[in-house]
């Protein structure tokens, strides 16, 4: 079983579908038992909404600081 910390260190790929069918499953196993990371995930998923409101001009700078704080979180797992 997924523990919570696993789970939010793959909610960005989660959410980008970019996880493999076993992982997506285990995480979809913890959503169904865990309400704060049901929480979480919904909170990820509102922030991803407001990104994508901001003009376009501005989008491949935030893409690639995204990117890199995944990247940083990743690293310390």
């Amino acid at each position: 079983m997924l523990t919570c910390k696993e789970l939010v260190a793959n909610s960005s790929d989660f959410l980008d579908r970019q996880l493999s069918l076993r992982l997506r499953l285990s995480i979809r196993a913890h959503l169904a038992m865990c309400r704060k990371c049901r929480r979480f995930i919904r909170q990820m998923r509102l922030s991803q909404a407001v990104l994508r409101q901001l003009p376009q001009g501005q989008s491949a700078e935030l893409d690639a600081l995204a990117r890199e704080l995944a990247r940083l979180r990743r690293e310390r797992l």
